[in-house]
């Protein structure tokens, strides 16, 4: 019989598939909402954050894994919504998140403390974006978007070299997640900045690894696991 011509194939080969790779799935949470900003800019600024709303941590108590590695930003509204989805129930209740500094909020300098409206009064709108500043630019004695998203690449490979294969769940911030975003698909600052994440909802990004190459699997942003829940869910 002719053998066909080309690469060779052994019978003992197994062709590459998912279980080849080593996934480390990364359960981004953003932070519950700050209520006592008055109206200003806070970036880094450590304001508390309000987590009065019972069901919506019941449910992210629901959804998130349980025997994960926890992980907060270094800012208080972090830690506060960390502790809150514990206490609505979450089985991991009895770990004590580390704070990472790599996943703060973006420093936003000496606008930090500015009125918002006014502030925005000054700004030219982009249709691409809705945040303080372009990527590249730095604010006052401040950060830049770009230097956002290195410092979380930073924490990301720290993450992934220590805990792979493992859940890890990250209480982060709206600037964070969006960077997060951003790395998985490989695009560019300022189309980063179309994506945006509401208060206490969870971003999925896997990264799948062997010893020759890694890429990223995007499972789900912004979910919002308490939309739709009845009166009676809430209250009960």
């Amino acid at each position: 019989m002719t053998q066909p011509t080309g690469t060779a194939f052994s019978s003992t080969h197994k062709p590459l598939g998912l279980d080849d790779f080593t996934a480390t799935r990364f359960w981004w949470v953003r932070h519950a909402p700050v209520r006592d900003d008055g109206g200003c800019i806070y970036g880094q600024r450590d304001l508390p954050c309000d987590c009065s709303e019972t069901h919506v941590f019941e449910a992210l108590a629901r959804v998130l894994p349980r025997d994960a590695v926890w992980v907060t930003s270094n800012l208080g509204r972090a830690k506060q919504t960390a502790a809150a989805i514990f206490a609505a129930g979450h089985p991991d209740a009895q770990l004590q998140p580390a704070a990472m500094a790599e996943f703060a909020e973006q420093h936003l300098g000496d606008w930090q403390g500015l009125n918002r409206a006014e502030f925005f009064r000054n700004v030219k709108p982009s249709p691409s974006g809705h945040w303080f500043n372009a990527p590249e630019e730095r604010a006052p004695n401040g950060e830049s978007f770009v230097d956002l998203i290195d410092r979380t690449r930073a924490g990301i490979d720290k993450l992934t070299a220590s805990h792979a294969g493992r859940d890890v769940v990250v209480v982060a911030h709206g600037g964070t997640i969006r960077a997060a975003i951003g790395i998985a698909l490989g695009i560019a600052p300022s189309r980063m900045m179309a994506f945006t994440t509401d208060n206490c909802s969870v971003t999925r990004l896997d990264i799948l690894q062997n010893a020759a190459e890694s890429g990223w699997r995007v499972l789900m942003v912004n979910h919002q696991p308490w939309v739709g829940a009845t009166t009676e869910s809430k209250l009960a």
